[in-house]
């Protein structure tokens, strides 16, 4: 199975009239996620699901990437990708995705699902709209959101 971990780019800051849940994309995060998308597309990336937490700047992330790579079906909201809720819930939820998802969510919440899908103690925070393969309890690499380099992990 092939899991990418998606951090969500940059949004808007919170405010009186903002709560966190609803903050939404920057102009530059809607671009970085573009870009990611269409650095994943030219690999010739596919996703069978791609799923992020239902917080705003999860789920436009996921959206605009998705629509880069072409992903056909509608983006899945999974309440199991929420920032307080357990990463293994959210690795229970991905088993009945596919074999290539990419899901889209949120620190520290995404660096220790890495950790329990490739069964280490830790994993690094991923950055804002980085990308991280884990494929058959490895993880392989990391995509550089401002580079939009792909490294390969140890």
């Amino acid at each position: 199975m092939q899991v990418f971990l998606i951090r969500h780019s940059d949004a808007v800051d919170a405010g009186p009239a903002l709560p966190d849940p609803a903050r939404f994309l920057s102009g530059r995060g809607r671009q970085a996620a573009r870009a990611v998308g269409q650095r994943l597309r030219a690999e010739s990336i596919r996703f069978d699901a791609v799923v992020a937490s239902p917080l705003v700047r999860a789920v436009q992330t996921a959206e605009l990437i998705a629509a880069q790579v072409g992903f056909p079906d509608l983006v899945a909201a999974l309440p199991q990708l929420a920032p307080d809720s357990p990463p293994g819930l959210a690795a229970s939820a991905l088993a009945a995705q596919g074999q290539s998802v990419a899901v889209v969510g949120h620190e520290p919440q995404l660096s220790e699902l890495a950790a329990l899908l490739i069964g280490q103690r830790s994993f690094p925070h991923l950055r804002k709209t980085e990308v991280v393969l884990i494929e058959d309890g490895r993880a392989v690499w990391t995509l550089d959101p401002e580079k939009l380099e792909i490294r390969p992990l140890p």
